[in-house]
């Protein structure tokens, strides 16, 4: 399978670098990049082949990833016009852009897939929604799904409206846990912990966290009760949670995201 990356970023960079890991020999990488920099570090560390122009990359590719800003969308989509064929998929990780927007401005009958990765994937530990466009057969989403679990998990959702929600919850949801965490190491230090002591602890409580929920049966609920013994330190803490409504604000945050995603979503299609 050929798979042409338009744009040589962090994303791109994480689903080039799983891929690579891979030792899949049916595998062959180009990456366009207008940044020579950008172009001669993705060549040094995967030995991929790389170019200025998209249409070079894309011509006779598999699958191209368009792993741009939605800013530079419409002309990385003039540039592919004359170029993609119907039969070649276009997969999309850029935020916001529906599939209309990029079909739009291709020819009739396009297979083209949007994806909404998340950063994570930098660690191979990401979350990968998908969502097909009209024109995509069952090997179109297997060449989806193989570029994107090559940087975690793959879920698909067929309503592609709740593509803002999906950025709500996993999009923007890593920052959600970075602030918890930086919040638990600042309680720690106003209880008198060192602040390095302290950090540490929230850090790897975090990611301890984290590697339960991975490794267990049980879900979120499940596991929260099995450390809350009734009358002791976590129940007393969770209750002042409750009183401060945390549930609530974590939904008017994740509220407030969705909102965001559809206003950008609409000033950019």
């Amino acid at each position: 399978m050929l798979i042409a990356f338009i744009g040589g970023g962090n994303m791109a960079t994480a689903l080039i670098s799983g891929l690579v890991k891979s030792g899949d020999p049916g595998l062959d990488i180009r990456v366009a990049d207008p940044s020579k920099d950008a172009r001669a570090r993705l060549q040094s560390i995967f030995s991929v082949f790389t170019c200025g122009k998209a249409a070079e990359a894309a011509t006779g590719a598999d699958v191209i990833v368009l792993a741009v800003k939605p800013q530079v969308v419409p002309a990385v989509l003039a540039e592919l016009g004359g170029i993609v064929k119907p039969g070649q998929l276009i997969l999309s990780i850029a935020a916001g852009t529906t599939i209309n927007a990029i079909s739009g401005q291709l020819t009739p009958g396009q297979a083209v897939i949007r994806s909404m990765p998340n950063t994570p994937a930098l660690v191979g530990e990401g979350i990968s929604v998908l969502c097909a466009g009209e024109h995509c057969r069952a090997h179109h989403r297997e060449q989806a799904a193989r570029v994107l679990r090559a940087a975690g998990e793959v879920i698909w959702l067929e309503d592609e409206s709740l593509m803002d929600a999906v950025t709500a919850i996993s999009g923007s949801g890593p920052a959600y846990f970075f602030f918890l965490t930086e919040a638990l190491a600042a309680a720690g230090v106003r209880l008198g912990l060192p602040q390095d002591v302290s950090r540490r602890l929230a850090e790897q409580t975090c990611a301890g966290a984290g590697a339960m929920i991975r490794s267990s049966d049980a879900d979120a609920a499940e596991l929260r009760r099995r450390v809350t013994s009734p009358g002791g330190t976590t129940e007393a803490a969770l209750a002042a949670l409750t009183r401060g409504e945390f549930a609530e604000l974590v939904f008017e945050a994740a509220a407030a995201a969705e909102k965001r995603g559809s206003e950008l979503s609409r000033a950019t299609n």
